[in-house]
């Protein structure tokens, strides 16, 4: 079984399909693209019927998106598990996953925007292992054109990551009190874990967005699902925008 997954460098999608595979102990090749042009080479280029990633190949078949992943990844190795066995749980997780295809939003389009106003070398630490036959430095330094086709492709403008950063204290509760039911960071981890876990982890290797959360439950979700930071970005957002944040943290 031949498996090739293609993704962009600090994508924290793309992440949770690594994550996955590494969890169930599956082979796999990794092929990076540069991101943005991703909505080109995916669909045109590899010839997938979206132009999202992760983008998977088993022997030739094609499977986009970390739910489609996440199913023929238990169909072809049903141990561990990436679901529960009891139908009402798994409802449970599978609500969750829904909701975290959403949630995956907010570290998106408020990264896109830092990297606008970050020093390069911040850029470069989420592309330190980036594949793409150019050093993490180069590409940081010659990234303007991709930061902007980000910040489009995700509205990552002034008023959208102000309102995602008022969002993100009930989106963390409602990480909590799922934490808190059972749904995740339970005995096993499930789709829902690697999701949300991995999106939690990208915000969290922001300075500004860390200490909000890493005393929570959900930032030990975050850390259990992938110890390792993507990258680290200092403080770029403004005091007021992140007043909704400390508040919460008071």
């Amino acid at each position: 079984m031949a498996i090739t997954l293609y993704g962009i460098p600090g994508s924290h999608p793309v992440r949770a399909a690594r994550l996955m595979l590494e969890y169930k102990g599956i082979p796999y090749k990794n092929i990076d693209i540069f991101p943005v042009v991703t909505r080109f080479v995916v669909p045109h280029v590899l010839r997938f019927p979206h132009n999202r990633v992760p983008a998977m190949k088993i022997d030739g078949r094609k499977i986009q998106g970390t739910q489609a992943i996440a199913r023929e990844l238990d169909r072809l190795q049903p141990e561990p598990p990436l679901f529960p066995s009891d139908p009402a749980e798994q409802s449970k997780v599978e609500d969750a996953e829904q909701w975290a295809d959403g949630f995956q939003q907010i570290p998106r389009t408020i990264i896109w925007w830092a990297f606008k106003h970050a020093p390069t070398s911040d850029m470069a630490s989420f592309l330190a292992e980036a594949k793409l036959g150019l050093p993490a430095g180069v590409l940081a330094r010659t990234g303007a054109p991709v930061i902007y086709g980000g910040r489009k492709l995700n509205n990552s403008y002034d008023p959208e990551v102000e309102r995602q950063l008022a969002e993100l204290p009930s989106a963390l509760d409602k990480i909590d009190a799922l934490i808190g039911e059972g749904v995740l960071d339970g005995e096993r981890l499930y789709v829902a874990d690697f999701d949300i876990g991995t999106s939690l982890r990208l915000l969290m290797a922001m300075e500004d967005l860390r200490p909000a959360i890493e005393s929570r439950p959900c930032g030990a979700l975050a850390m259990r699902v992938q110890p390792k930071p993507p990258g680290n970005l200092g403080p770029v957002y403004p005091n007021l925008w992140l007043e909704p944040l400390h508040a919460q943290e008071g």
